[in-house]
Parts: C-alpha cells; sequence; structure tokens
C-alpha cells in the first residue's frame, strides 16, 4: 500500500519557487534566461578567493573544518560591526549581530522569533518571493501595500495599521527592491521609522544589493535613525562576493539576536566556518572601495545595455523601471493584458526565460501584468539578443 502522506499546516500551503520552476527551461541550451538573480559571472574575485581558501586549509586547516560558535566567526563579526557602525546602522548598546546562512536565514529566523500564527505581518507588493514563502511557513497573515516610484505607499500602509490591531513586522527591501528595482526615498524612510514607532511594530530592513548602487546618491538605512531598538538589518555576502558561501549576517536588538541564537542551534548550529573565515579575509585583505567600485562599473553597463535594448526593441505601450542599484528590471505589460502568456510563449516559443509577476504577489488573488527581468546573469551577448527577440514578442502581441 502507497502511504498517504499528511503534511504539516505549515508547509501544506507552500509551493515550489516559481523562478526555480522556471529555471529548468534554461537546461535547454537554446534559451535566454533572464529569469535568474544571480551575480554576474565576471564579477566573482575567483583568484583571490582561491588564494585566501589555500592559505587557510594550509596554515589553519582546523578553523575552517571544525565545529565552529553559532554566532558566527568573531573576527568577521566584529569587522561588520565597525563596517555597520561607520554607516550608523550598528549601536553597540544597543544591538548584536549574528551571522546567518544567507539573508534568507535572517529574514526567515527574525519571523520565527517574533510572529506568532495569525500575527500580521505586511510586506510590499510585490515582494521577493523567497521571503514570502519563508513567512507563510509560519501560518501568518501577509498584507500587501503597493509600491510607488519611491517606495511603499504611505497612505495606504497607514490605512492597514489602523484597521489591523496584529500587525508585529513590516517586511521592506528599500535598495532596489527586488523584483521592481525600485529605491525608497529618504522621506519615506523617516516616515515609515515614524510609523513603527507610532503603531508600536519591527522593520525587518533587508538590503542585499545596497553595495550595487552605480546611480544616484547613497541614502541611509532604515537602521541608522532606529533609537528605539524598532529596526532587524539584514546582509549578504551573496551578491558582493559569493551566493554559494551562504553567508549573510542580521542585526537586531540584543535580545532578539539571544532568541535568534537559540532558533538557529537548532535550524543548522552554525553557519559554514570556511566560508565565513573567507569573507573575513577579503574584506580585510582587499581594497574594498576598489571591488565595490568594480562590482558597480559591471552592472551598470549590463544595465544599461539592457535598457538600451529595451527602448529600442521593445513596443513603446511596455513601461519599465530604471534601477539605480541591483539586478532587475520590472516591466508592465498594458491594462489588462495576459501577462502569464506572454510569459508562457517567450520561453516556450522565443526561448527567452522571464519571471512572471504574480510570481512575487502577496496574494493569490493579485493582479499584476508586470515580469522582471534580470541583467547580470546573462552574456553581453545574451542581453543584446535576447532583448531584441524579447522585443519581436511585445510588438507582435501589443501592436
Amino acid at each position: 500500500m502507497i502511504v498517504n502522506y499528511i503534511f504539516s499546516d505549515k508547509v501544506s500551503s507552500l509551493k515550489a519557487s516559481a523562478i526555480r520552476e522556471i529555471l529548468k527551461f534554461t537546461s535547454d541550451p537554446d534559451v535566454i534566461s533572464f529569469a535568474a538573480g544571480n551575480p554576474a559571472p565576471e564579477a566573482f574575485p575567483t583568484d583571490k578567493i582561491a588564494e585566501i581558501s589555500a592559505d587557510l586549509l594550509k596554515n589553519d586547516p582546523i578553523l575552517a573544518l571544525q565545529y565552529s560558535v553559532t554566532e558566527g566567526y568573531s573576527p568577521l563579526r566584529d569587522e561588520l560591526k565597525k563596517l555597520m557602525s561607520e554607516k550608523k546602522c550598528f549601536n553597540s548598546d544597543i544591538d548584536d549581530l549574528i551571522i546567518t546562512s544567507g539573508a534568507q536565514q535572517a529574514n526567515e529566523l527574525s519571523c520565527k522569533v517574533l510572529l506568532n500564527e495569525g500575527d500580521t505581518m505586511i510586506c510590499e507588493a510585490p515582494s521577493f518571493i523567497g521571503s514570502l514563502n519563508a513567512f507563510r511557513s509560519y501560518n501568518v497573515n501577509l498584507v500587501g501595500v503597493e509600491l510607488e516610484n519611491d517606495g511603499i505607499n504611505l497612505e495606504k500602509l497607514e490605512e492597514v495599521l489602523k484597521s489591523d490591531k496584529k500587525v508585529k513586522i513590516l517586511y521592506l527591501i528599500p535598495n532596489f527592491q527586488n523584483p521592481t528595482g525600485l529605491t525608497m526615498s529618504w522621506e519615506k524612510r523617516k516616515a515609515v521609522y515614524e510609523l513603527a514607532k507610532k503603531y508600536d511594530f519591527i522593520i525587518l530592513e533587508d538590503n542585499p544589493y545596497g553595495d550595487l548602487r552605480f546611480d544616484g546618491e547613497e541614502i541611509p538605512s532604515i537602521k541608522s535613525l532606529d533609537t528605539e531598538g524598532r529596526v532587524i538589518y539584514s546582509g549578504t555576502f551573496s551578491k558582493i562576493l559569493s551566493p554559494g558561501f551562504r553567508t549573510g549576517y542580521v542585526s537586531a536588538p540584543k535580545e532578539i539576536i539571544q532568541k535568534i541564537v537559540v532558533c538557529k542551534q537548532v535550524s543548522d548550529v552554525h553557519s559554514n566556518i570556511w566560508a565565513q573565515v573567507v569573507c573575513h579575509r577579503f574584506i580585510t585583505q582587499v581594497d574594498m572601495k576598489k571591488h565595490f567600485d568594480f562590482l558597480r562599473s559591471v552592472y551598470k553597463r549590463k544595465c544599461g545595455l539592457m535598457i538600451s535594448k529595451i527602448e529600442e526593441c521593445f513596443s513603446d505601450k511596455i513601461s519599465f523601471t530604471r534601477p539605480q542599484g541591483g539586478l532587475f528590471i520590472w516591466c508592465t505589460l498594458p491594462e489588462n493584458s495576459d501577462m502569464q502568456a506572454f510569459c508562457k510563449k517567450a520561453v516556450s516559443e522565443y526561448k527567452i526565460a522571464v519571471v512572471p509577476g504574480n510570481a512575487f504577489n502577496i496574494s493569490e488573488n493579485d493582479v499584476t501584468t508586470s515580469f522582471r527581468l534580470n541583467f547580470s546573469t546573462p552574456t553581453d551577448e545574451q542581453l543584446v539578443q535576447g532583448t531584441e527577440i524579447l522585443g519581436k514578442l511585445t510588438k507582435e502581441m501589443f501592436k
């Protein structure tokens, strides 16, 4: 007899990531993928990573191979605290910091330690599918608030706060948001923090792309405004060094970090210690300004290339964002368009993989005519060829 598995309430409603499902199409060598969110292959500092790793394994192999403490490699934690203090987003009197398995785990554990089933969590609409699935696994009430060109709609955010007394956390990606590429203005960051004080909730500030600004002026983090211990800040080495390291971090009030430590002990004991040591040695041995300048030049060029081809080749009925950093461009079809049919036709007939916008919806009932493009992963040749082909499809469907 075949067993009839009855899954827990926490996972029974979860679905596979739409992005991961779309990436299955990319096994076809003829498909050009604009669906990933990976760093550019040319951005990986492979020689320096190899040099650091060889030295570590030759001269201090047990450090890299033995168990370590849950909080993370102390020299890396101390260096991150120093760097974040310089940006006024770490207060040693209030905050502590733990190394996590990517920012994904930082966000998931923050939700785990603060939210009960039925509590409300507000997210930007649309938002990052990985975090949304992590939040859903705790059976919280996810409420989406639409984005404007300069960030979350403050009026609609306050409407939710007035009507729902169970709001515990507001999840935001202020810099080059995934999937839209939009950036929250300084005025809105200050206003959001004031709302947090007024309505007594926590802000979870996810900043995986902040170091990849290639246009415009840098905007201080929401965490830099925090005087009451209301902001949890998550960061990662995934976009500036290597996503395969799975090395992220979270800075939060000490009481929250203490609970995250306990939950992480239960989850995975500690993050990869070899990767933590490599990250520490990299950021202390390398000229990081030069490294960031190089990364920004790569992404500025690739983003500019894709946008120039969109302007040249797409139907003028398609609107799109112009990110100042990060990895993504958000395109929107005309109102009432069949976005999913467009995305399906793009990959099945035109061999161009894009991510349909509904992958980032907060609710299954949300309607979108948008889709996400990634410019970091493809080669320059693929960017040009793929955007030209996709442009033909837009003109065919939206004459």
